[in-house]
């Protein structure tokens, strides 16, 4: 059964993006819509929407366009049809670790940012409270 398809419209709303940002990445080469309609629309299937969410998820972590354009690569070859060789295999999934890797660090440096940017507001919620009392 074909997946159903999805106009870039449809796209945005599911996965918080912009049409401009959406297009960007088929600029640059992370998604491809995988059809277009009869007029010419680009449409979306759900694996489509998976890889967009993938991007959007990377963003906040700063990871680069080319790291993104990497890991997508990576991720496609370990599911590929034409399953890589035991060894590949092995290699992707290190390389897969190594963002993992990143990614763990890049969140504990945004939570140490988040505490200390809420014990800032909390610092100015007191200081607020004791002059209005």
């Amino acid at each position: 059964m074909a997946e159903r398809q999805m106009q870039i419209g449809e796209v945005a709303e599911r996965t918080g993006l912009s049409l401009r940002t959406i297009r960007h990445y088929e600029e640059v080469g992370l998604v491809i819509p995988s059809a277009r309609s009869k007029g010419g629309f680009r449409l979306y299937t759900e694996t489509d929407v998976d890889r967009l969410m993938v991007i959007r998820r990377m963003k906040p972590l700063d990871f680069s366009l080319e790291e993104m354009r990497d890991l997508l690569e990576i991720v496609d070859r370990i599911a590929a049809d034409d399953a890589p060789t035991a060894e590949e295999r092995e290699r992707l999934h290190e390389r897969l670790d190594s963002y993992r890797k990143v990614a763990d660090a890049r969140c504990e440096t945004l939570r140490a940012q988040l505490m200390a940017a809420e014990d800032f507001a909390a610092t100015l919620r007191r200081r607020l409270n004791a002059q209005n009392s």
